[in-house]
């Protein structure tokens, strides 16, 4: 068996094009440049080194916790003051775009600090 040559993550909301939107100025990913459809949206990472993300109208709402998230690793190698200071950096860039900001979680001597945010539709994901 072969190895995996491409992922796609793929998210269900209810306003496919304003997510894809979202996670496109989070990210630094780019979408369609023209798009006529609002049951859809992908965002694919420029470089082409991250994941296509995939946002896909469905009837449902969210009721729960997400089962997957994305962490979005703005302290990588931080520890301390200096990677508190980078999660408060990038909290500040994305709550005018309209992620909600969550519970702050502290070093416990296992795991780094890392932030709880959620997106325009209430998914949750991480600032790590």
């Amino acid at each position: 068996m072969g190895s995996v040559k491409q992922v796609q993550v793929t998210f269900d909301c209810a306003e496919p094009v304003r997510v894809g939107r979202f996670w496109c100025e989070v990210l630094g990913y780019v979408g369609p440049a023209e798009h006529d459809d609002d049951s859809w949206f992908a965002a694919s990472d420029p470089s082409g080194v991250g994941p296509r993300l995939y946002f896909q109208r469905v009837p449902e709402g969210k009721i729960v916790k997400n089962r997957v998230h994305l962490d979005v690793r703005v302290g990588t190698g931080l520890v301390g003051e200096g990677r508190l200071a980078a999660l408060e950096a990038e909290c500040a860039r994305l709550v005018p775009l309209g992620a909600v900001r969550g519970q702050l979680l502290l070093a416990d001597g296992v795991n780094e600090s890392c932030l709880n945010m959620q997106d325009v539709e209430g998914n949750e994901f991480c600032l790590d």
